[in-house]
């Protein structure tokens, strides 16, 4: 036990000092604008260059820097949630491969190079995903990697794409490409898409919370769902000003409502949070759609502190409720879990967009610089509703958390008792109160030129209220209460279950397919391929040798008949 515990503080601290450099080159890179990039040759094929390549510069030097702290304070947090665990040595080493993964995709602008972060955020999250080996978490780990390896089957395409420009360095070519090079583009966007979850891959990232909750403050703050998010904004020249952009934008967009829509009828406290990293996914993706590559990164950074405290705080409240994950059983936790709660209402209001927190910087600049472009009333809308939603889902959950009776078992003892557990909280609470200024000022030194109506300008303000009232409004439908979405159970259903794609994920695309495998395997392996395979030649040859052994044997009928039949030939012949 004692060689455990050395071994995640180790691995804490030096995560914390790979991120503290990092920060410091990201400032000075940024300073200087100064890129640089390091390139080992492996392979020399037809004039193409197989190369394994690292590129510094101010992005991904600074999304390196978040990455390592916040998995530092995931490793530290896990120091006593996953405590009584008798694995705790694999889990640290799986948390460390996953970190590792994704500091070589963030590290590789090669499209080789590459494969070695994306295919092994993969493989170690669908071993994350099934860490508890129950049956939900096989089935939410075979949706997880099936889903990802789609975009895997993508990424490998467009290496053999990339092969005929004579270069696989995808972060410069994409500068010059054509739009005849149009089925490139769309690959690395699908491949960017199924990482991200976006419609209609969006299935698997609720399914993931079968995983640890530390796993789930990794994955849905800063590794693997962003990883698709990091690719398109390196890809974003090749995107801007063609087709693949209108169509991403609409993508994006929808993804942002659903999730939004689906989060205010979802009471499981994790699925919750999951469906609004789905919600912030959307909202990156269409920014980036819409020629603003810059300002995803922005939110991308601000997103990765505050949803990293929103799950440890539901960590922290799941592990203290004896594993209530129901946000209806919980209520008045502010007396019991003051701290606790605390951190995961400011984190609720970093990601609503409450001013001078992290999330209000990115996401009212991206408000404000989506009302100034080219998309139409429908983008508008989505855009609009799907912000006054995030408030919604935000006060809803705070209404259900800190108001109310308390609904749990009175023989339960919750407190904010563990040091470890809430220190990395009060970190990340100090940096969701002042990241985002921090990125703000370093990232656009020179102020935004925005000129809109006053109308405009305080739509984020009214949105953010009236979402706050609806929550409000929400939070009256408990248990005992009469559910009136089952007079209308299709919408409720069809709202709450992310408009069916899981169910379109799993078992109508498992049916269709398991029809049609059972078809070609009746008509084939036990048809054609019978006869004209194994069996069909060993049931011919055995009859031919058959045949030859009985005509080697002395046989006077065999005499006879061979006798007769060459007289009649001799009489045929001299006829």
């Amino acid at each position: 036990m004692t060689w455990n515990i050395m071994m995640y503080m180790s691995s804490m601290f030096f995560l914390v000092g790979v991120s503290v450099i990092s920060l410091v080159g990201a400032n000075q890179l940024l300073a200087c604008d100064y890129t640089l990039m390091i390139e080992w040759e492996l392979l020399s094929l037809n004039s193409c260059i197989i190369e394994f390549t690292l590129i510094f510069d101010w992005i991904s030097t600074m999304f390196l820097s978040f990455v390592s702290i916040i998995s530092a304070m995931v490793l530290f947090y896990s120091g006593s949630y996953m405590s009584e665990d008798h694995n705790i040595n694999r889990f640290i080493y799986l948390v460390l491969a996953f970190v590792f993964s994704m500091a070589m995709l963030i590290c590789s602008p090669n499209i080789i190079s590459i494969l070695l972060g994306w295919d092994g955020l993969g493989l170690v999250s669908y071993v994350l995903v099934i860490y508890y080996q129950n049956n939900k978490s096989a089935n939410a780990g075979m949706l997880t990697v099936l889903s990802n390896r789609i975009g895997d089957v993508a990424i490998l395409l467009s290496i053999a794409c990339f092969f005929s420009l004579g270069s696989w360095n995808y972060n410069l070519l994409s500068y010059y490409l054509s739009d005849s090079e149009l089925i490139l583009k769309n690959l690395v966007v699908l491949a960017a898409m199924t990482k991200s979850a976006q419609i209609p891959f969006s299935a698997w990232l609720p399914a993931a919370m079968a995983a640890p909750t530390p796993v789930s403050a990794l994955v849905h703050s800063s590794t693997l769902v962003t990883a698709g998010i990091y690719l398109a904004i390196r890809f974003h020249p090749a995107i801007l000003d063609s087709e693949v952009q209108k169509g991403l934008f609409i993508i994006s967009s929808l993804t942002m409502f659903m999730a939004g829509v689906g989060a205010n009828l979802e009471y499981d406290l994790k699925k919750i949070i999951a469906l609004s990293t789905l919600s912030q996914l959307g909202v990156m993706m269409s920014i980036l759609a819409l020629g603003f590559p810059t300002l995803a990164f922005f939110h991308l950074l601000t997103h990765a502190i505050f949803k990293a405290l929103l799950f440890m705080c539901a960590g922290s409240i799941i592990h203290n409720v004896k594993s209530h994950q129901d946000i209806r059983s919980m209520g008045n936790l502010s007396v019991f879990m003051p701290l606790t709660v605390t951190c995961l209402n400011l984190a609720n209001l970093a990601l609503c967009g409450m001013p001078f927190l992290a999330g209000f910087y990115s996401k009212d600049l991206i408000l404000e610089t989506a009302s100034m472009n080219w998309f139409n009333f429908s983008g508008f809308f989505l855009y609009t509703l799907a912000t006054g939603l995030t408030a919604c889902y935000t006060f809803r959950l705070i209404y259900y958390s800190i108001s109310g009776p308390y609904n749990l078992n009175s023989t339960s003892a919750i407190s904010d008792n563990s040091e470890v557990m809430t220190s990395p909280m009060l970190l990340l609470s100090m940096l969701a109160i002042s990241g985002g200024a921090y990125l703000s000022w370093v990232i656009f030194p020179e102020p935004h030129m925005i000129c809109l109506t006053f109308t405009f300008k305080n739509l984020t303000l009214v949105l953010i209220t009236t979402g706050a009232l609806l929550g409000y409004l929400l939070n009256f439908m408990k248990i005992s209460y009469i559910n009136i979405s089952l007079k209308l159970y299709f919408l409720s259903s069809f709202y709450g279950s992310m408009w069916f794609m899981p169910q379109l994920s799993t078992s109508k695309l498992v049916s269709s397919s398991l029809n049609l495998s059972y078809k070609l395997y009746n008509m084939g392996d036990k048809g054609w391929s019978e006869y004209l395979g194994g069996q069909g030649s060993y049931f011919m040859i055995s009859k031919k040798a058959s045949l030859l052994q009985m005509m080697q044997m002395s046989l006077l009928n065999l005499y006879l008949k061979s006798f007769f039949f060459w007289v009649l030939i001799m009489f045929i012949l001299l006829s």
